[in-house]
């Protein structure tokens, strides 16, 4: 296995460039997409806007986070083993299993309680599914017109490429224009939850911190109302108060994506890498296991023992014995044996010196 070779130079302009990087790279996308800014939407030019500045922040702490000598060594062992051309094959039908367990189905969480992963499985899927929707819209990758020959029929584009039509009042018709209210319902069904779970369980209620878990779970709230508000508005009132409830939407909607990158959300881009520590789990299982210096006995796989040394000199902490072994060579059950006879050569030869 390739070493890890640590960050070298600055971290704030290692993350800085980055950020320019991804929001350079998502206006090149709009002005592509987007045919130019043909097909962009003006009014949704805020939206737009917000999300490039999302972008810098996202790839900003990413990268940040990247420079974290354990993170960085996770990532790149993940890869390294995944991209092992005589296991690629299987590692991608892992891959799908992993993600379809850990992802899709939200499974890392079950354990932890029926209710916690209910609520966690309703805001996951309705916020991706919002966002699925949102930005392609806001970029002017996707839009919608009726056909020429008829009002009945909407035509559909993709970057400008026509992909499909449908006719007014069938399913799919009705499932394209409120897909964003089924979204709104599915995520206020998950706060629910979640707010039902936080108001039973003490635990939840001794550790959880406003900015930390109360501000998204409001944040998404009145996104969804206020969303939900635009539909009741259009059909039940005719368009009533539309305007206003329309800035209002926007301004929650733009407050949550400038707090996207710096709050509790930024897990949404800090999961899908973490499924790289399943390959680094199974990797260290499979291969050579490392034995205890002291007692001869196996406690841990070779490969995140080594690991282990390397993200600890990068850390600045000198397990190193002047005889050369390492300290981590010592399995955990004779570390604290260790401890113990050290303490009780302590207690003697203070005994013998009279304390």
């Amino acid at each position: 296995m390739k070493p890890v070779s640590p960050a070298k130079g600055s971290d704030v302009f290692h993350a800085t460039s980055w950020g320019v990087i991804v929001a350079v790279s998502l206006i090149v996308g709009i002005l592509v997409g987007s045919r130019g800014l043909r097909d962009f939407d003006p009014a949704l030019v805020s939206y737009a806007g917000a999300s490039v500045f999302a972008a810098f922040g996202l790839g900003y702490r990413y990268a940040m986070w990247l420079r974290r000598p354990p993170t960085r060594l996770y990532w790149v062992r993940g890869w390294q083993i995944f991209l092992n051309p005589r296991k690629l094959p299987t590692n991608v039908a892992h891959l799908v299993r992993i993600f379809w367990s850990n992802i899709f189905l939200q499974r890392f969480i079950e354990h932890r309680s029926k209710v916690r992963w209910t609520a966690h499985w309703f805001l996951a899927w309705g916020c991706l599914l919002a966002a699925a929707v949102t930005f392609p819209l806001s970029f002017g990758w996707v839009r919608f017109e009726t056909a020429r020959d008829s009002q009945q029929i909407y035509n559909a584009f993709m970057f400008g490429i026509p992909v499909g039509h449908f006719r007014l009042g069938t399913i799919v018709a009705e499932l394209t224009f409120n897909v964003l209210d089924i979204s709104a319902v599915m995520v206020l069904i998950g706060i629910f939850f979640a707010m039902w779970r936080r108001g039973r369980d003490r635990g939840a209620m001794a550790v959880q911190q406003f900015s930390n878990d109360l501000m998204p779970l409001i944040m998404l709230f009145a996104i969804s109302v206020t969303g939900l508000f635009l539909t009741v508005s259009t059909h039940l009132m005719h368009g009533l108060y539309y305007i206003f409830l329309s800035q209002v939407h926007a301004v929650t909607v733009i407050m949550t994506l400038l707090y996207l990158p710096f709050g509790k959300f930024f897990h949404i881009f800090q999961r899908p890498a973490q499924l790289g520590v399943d390959f680094y789990k199974q990797a260290g299982a499979k291969g050579e296991q490392a034995a205890c210096a002291r007692c001869g006995q196996a406690y841990g796989s070779k490969l995140q023992m080594n690991d282990l040394k390397s993200v600890q000199a990068a850390l600045a902490i000198q397990y190193q014995m002047a005889d050369g072994s390492h300290y981590q060579d010592v399995c955990p059950q004779c570390r604290r044996k260790n401890i113990a006879l050290t303490q009780d050569d302590l207690w003697k030869a203070a005994e013998t010196k009279g304390f």
